[in-house]
């Protein structure tokens, strides 16, 4: 025949070296590991609280993407509890945020339960909080993307240290902006009455 005049030789399947299939491996890993996500137009923001015998007072401090930083002290004026000092921060924060321009939004803050709340997993069983928890997220919408995290007191130091210096009436410190509230941002018609209120966590 004449398919006799080629020479067929089989030879068995070689085994796959190790680092070959290493690579395969790691090519096929990294093809199909979730996409890291680009935080470079997001802004961080860390807002905390303060209260003693001179009144309360709240801190935040804004780091833009480009890690430029803006502090704020608001002095609350009016009778508060933590948790109603630790709302207005958040809600002022949100609106500096929106006036600035901000579209995505980093929220930190060592208050569990206004992180909580916001984030819907805790319920808002004092109504002045329900109206906070309302307002702040009447504002989300202007927003392309806003996240609530919480984090540990000693990773909110900045925000503590300017919060303190809105609560003694301290001298303001160069490059910090101040504000004076003088009445709440919602339920003004509400007494707050903190002995009645969920306790700051």
């Amino acid at each position: 025949m004449e398919l006799c005049r080629f020479s067929l030789d089989f030879q068995s399947r070689t085994t796959v070296k190790s680092q070959a299939l290493d690579d395969i491996i790691v090519e096929w890993t990294y093809l199909n590991a979730p996409p890291t996500p680009d935080i470079s137009d997001h802004w961080s923001m860390f807002f905390d609280e303060s209260l003693n015998i001179n009144g309360a007072g709240a801190g935040i401090l804004f780091i833009s993407p480009n890690k430029d930083k803006l502090r704020y002290v608001l002095r609350i004026l009016f009778l508060a509890s933590n948790n109603v000092t630790e709302y207005e921060a958040c809600l002022h924060d949100i609106r500096l945020a929106v006036e600035l321009g901000v579209k995505r939004l980093y929220v930190y803050g060592d208050s569990a339960l206004v992180i909580n709340q916001l984030n819907k997993e805790w319920d808002t069983t004092h109504e002045k909080m329900d109206l906070y928890c309302k307002e702040i997220r009447r504002w989300e919408a202007s927003f392309y993307g806003i996240e609530y995290i919480h984090v540990v007191r000693d990773k909110n130091q900045a925000a503590d240290a300017l919060s303190k210096i809105g609560s003694s009436r301290a001298q303001i410190l160069q490059g910090v902006f101040v504000q004076d509230i003088d009445t709440p941002s919602v339920g003004a018609d509400l007494v707050d009455k903190p002995h009645n209120e969920t306790l700051l966590v």
